[in-house]
């Protein structure tokens, strides 16, 4: 079968039953997998180097949240993350935030994403979208195609005040002073924007939030190493300081909206993973 046949019928698919993955070069062996592994929890290796043993799901709807892009099947991740989202959901529906939409998590036992992300690997990431408005619980067909918009203005120079507002302010400080989160990754104009103005509460919060390309959307959390998994490998401490400095002014002056989407779609090589994550793939 030529191959742009066989892209169309995979695109049908995906779009006739929420498939997840749009044809075969779409996948690889951890995509395909049914489930999680059985047994204990465990993060192994390194956010772009590793798996998940033991993952839990995501309930879809929660206090305070919703889960979008089901068919991905990446709502899975380690107890510690599933009990951040949900503590997250019912924080902000105590501040009186509107339900949260919870992007990526991990596949049903980790190891790298065919597509979208280098990292999410271990079951410690998840993607929490910006957006706040006021909305109805989705069914969850309806949640695959839903406008997720930009925080920054169209020059990407400063962030657009109709659309980040105190309401976004107060998500991130609420997920940036949970003790399990490590480092928020932000868009580097938001970052500088919250520096300038960081809110009530002090400024201490902001040395977890890191600049990154992208993330104008959406915000990207990782969680510390677990205790219960002596295998996972924990990121350099964060520098001290708010990181409000020369470093972050070059990340604003760097960057270059295009290339930055681009690269995020961009084919990558299989990592080569810890020993330990080939038993997690291979369990039965």
């Amino acid at each position: 079968m030529p191959d742009f046949v066989r892209r169309a019928a995979a695109t049908i698919l995906v779009l006739a039953c929420l498939a997840g993955v749009a044809s075969a070069e779409d996948e690889n062996a951890w995509s395909r997998v049914s489930g999680p592994s059985g047994g204990a929890a465990a993060a192994i290796g390194s956010a772009a180097h590793g798996c998940l043993a033991g993952a839990r799901p995501l309930p879809f709807d929660g206090p305070g949240y919703e889960a979008i892009h089901l068919s991905r099947k990446r709502y899975f991740g380690h107890p510690d993350l599933v009990a951040f989202v949900e503590r997250l959901g019912r924080r902000g529906n105590a501040a009186g935030l509107p339900a949260l939409y919870v992007g990526d998590m991990a596949q049903a036992r980790g190891g790298p994403l065919p597509y979208g992300h280098a990292s999410h690997q271990t079951g410690l990431d998840v993607d929490i979208w910006f957006t706040l408005e006021q909305k109805k619980l989705l069914v969850p067909a309806a949640r695959e195609e839903i406008d997720l918009p930009s925080m920054l203005k169209a020059n990407w120079r400063g962030v657009d005040p109709k659309r980040f507002t105190q309401r976004q302010v107060t998500l991130l400080q609420l997920a940036a002073t949970d003790p399990r989160v490590d480092r928020i990754f932000v868009n580097p104009v938001i970052k500088l924007a919250l520096c300038r103005a960081p809110g009530p509460g002090g400024r201490a919060w902001l040395q977890k939030l890191r600049p990154w390309w992208g993330h104008d959307d959406h915000f990207h959390v990782r969680l510390a190493c677990p205790a219960d998994s002596p295998e996972c490998e924990p990121q350099a401490p964060i520098p001290p300081g708010d990181g409000c400095d020369a470093t972050l002014a070059s990340w604003v002056r760097d960057q270059h909206p295009p290339p930055a989407r681009a690269a995020a779609a961009a084919p990558r090589r299989m990592p080569i993973l810890p020993a330990m994550c080939r038993a997690v793939l291979d369990q039965r």
